[in-house]
């Protein structure tokens, strides 16, 4: 397990977007051999994903032959309304760049059958030979995706009721109205982000330290399913310096005497200009 620290948040997006464009470049994405990525939403990728379109929009980086797969969909909000996560991914991210809208997979909280939506999301995940990288965030309470507090950790793709507490974060978007806010989601289930090769979790801001804590420093708990990507074998958190506030300095020290190896991870930032 990595853990990357940075100064701001800025720096912390920065730092993701220059790993996700690195990843794809150095897979040589081409023709049926498409790079995998799960994607997240809410305001924490938002930096990261601003970094990536410019990335595109320099010429470093295309998406042509990249796969995406969301982590999750409110039920019950239509596709259009500006809170739903296929208007977010496709006005903050995906109209920006230049994958191809049949590539970029976002479940459907519409659908008349939801497991059976659940299941065809697993099924085409399998199709697409598997995630390479899974980009995820975190809520204050430490669930990844919708996988609220005492949900199994080896769980798929499924309905998930939302807690409490998510539903209070989210009413921002709502204008405040708890009345507005979906009370059930589709998503992605810890085992299925569990099954990519790789995950990158980003976490920043104080109000997420206490996660932080959990998902680093004790052991892994049903309570806080961010925990179970301690036994992931290729995880990386990336976070601000806000965001270590709980841990240990110790904790802080030991993996901030990491930086310089995991600086190489983006240090050279690679181009497809210089691959074509």
């Amino acid at each position: 397990m990595r853990l990357v620290i940075l100064d701001d948040y800025d720096l912390a997006s920065e730092w993701a977007a220059k790993y996700i464009c690195n990843r794809i470049i150095q897979f040589k994405p081409s023709q049926g051999r498409y790079f995998t990525l799960g994607l997240p939403t809410g305001s924490t990728p938002l930096g990261c994903y601003k970094k990536l379109i410019e990335y595109h929009k320099n010429g470093d980086l295309s998406f042509k032959y990249v796969k995406t797969f969301n982590m999750d969909e409110y039920v019950g909000l239509p596709r259009n309304h500006p809170e739903s996560y296929h208007s977010y991914m496709w006005n903050k991210f995906f109209k920006h760049i230049d994958i191809d809208p049949n590539n970029a997979h976002i479940l459907d909280g519409n659908a008349p059958d939801l497991q059976a939506e659940c299941d065809a999301f697993e099924k085409k995940i399998e199709e697409a030979g598997g995630i390479d990288l899974f980009v995820g965030g975190i809520g204050p309470d430490g669930h990844i995706a919708f996988n609220e507090p005492g949900s199994s950790l080896a769980s798929r793709t499924r309905l998930k009721t939302l807690a409490m507490d998510t539903i209070l974060a989210n009413a921002k978007y709502f204008d405040g109205d708890l009345s507005k806010v979906p009370t059930m989601a589709l998503t992605v289930g810890v085992g299925t982000v569990m099954d990519a090769r790789e995950v990158m979790i980003l976490i920043t801001g104080a109000h997420k330290a206490f996660a932080l804590y959990k998902a680093i420093e004790e052991g892994v708990n049903h309570m806080w399913t961010v925990s179970a990507f301690q036994q992931h074998p290729r995880t990386i958190f990336v976070c601000d310096e806000d965001a270590t506030l709980e841990l240990r300095v110790k904790t802080v020290k030991y993996f901030k005497g990491l930086m310089h190896v995991h600086n190489k991870l983006v240090d050279p930032l690679y181009s497809m200009k210089e691959e074509n």
